[in-house]
């Protein structure tokens, strides 16, 4: 009996968890459209650049993949997040493609159908591996490096802010986005007992704890208020 009520609460953490995860990630997939805004009133994707969009599509989609029942279970949150990450994506992508010059065009097209080719790849090479567990770590290893490269990229902001003493460049809404939704996942994967999950949201926890403290720090040093968020990561 006592085993199974701590059961139910522990489900219940973790799809608390999970539910609030996947709230606080939509604010950091809507971050970049005053960004497109002004690609589309310019007409032109100036000096920004499509490559996190294309690094951040794969990512959402190794994630989902290994959130689905065919890899883990107990673990459709993150599906569910991360297929609606690939859609936000997607559309950026075709976007910034839309509006780039062409030598730009055809970069950002190869990327983008490299990434559908190595992501089929990665769906079928899992089936070609024994037992369900080892299909399970192979997946997750991938996830989990692809999450704690994608959550490590705030470093160069953070240099950015201790060099400038300004966070002009580190909008506190999105900083304060990446924190709330790594933490949600990463009691999510303890509440599942899933390192894969729990341990690149913790490191990403972390960082974003530090881009919160560097923000009340360094707040009213700032020059100037952030007028276009850079394009940022997501989980």
């Amino acid at each position: 009996m006592v085993s199974l009520g701590l059961f139910q609460t522990l489900t219940i953490c973790k799809d608390a968890a999970g539910i609030a995860g996947n709230v606080f990630a939509f604010g950091l997939f809507v971050s970049p459209i005053p960004t497109f805004r002004r690609i589309i009133r310019n007409h032109s994707t100036e000096q920004f650049s499509g490559l996190p969009y294309i690094y951040a599509l794969l990512n959402c989609l190794i994630c989902a993949w290994y959130g689905s029942p065919f890899i883990s279970n107990g673990n459709i949150l993150v599906t569910t997040v991360n297929s609606v990450g690939a859609v936000f994506q997607m559309i950026y992508t075709i976007l910034f493609i839309t509006y780039t010059e062409k030598p730009k065009k055809l970069k950002m097209s190869g990327l983008l159908l490299g990434v559908f080719g190595l992501f089929a790849a990665i769906v079928v090479g899992s089936f070609y591996l024994s037992g369900s567990d080892m299909r399970r770590m192979f997946i997750g290893f991938l996830s989990g490096a692809s999450l704690i490269s994608m959550f490590a990229s705030p470093l160069f902001i953070i240099n950015l802010v201790i060099r400038t003493r300004s966070v002009e460049f580190m909008p506190f809404y999105l900083s304060l986005s990446t924190f709330l939704m790594s933490t949600s996942f990463f009691l999510y994967g303890f509440f599942n007992s899933d390192p894969f999950i729990y341990v690149p949201n913790g490191i990403g926890t972390t960082l974003g704890i530090v881009q919160l403290a560097l923000y009340c720090y360094y707040k009213n040093t700032s020059r100037e208020d952030c007028r276009e968020p850079l394009i940022v990561s997501y989980a």
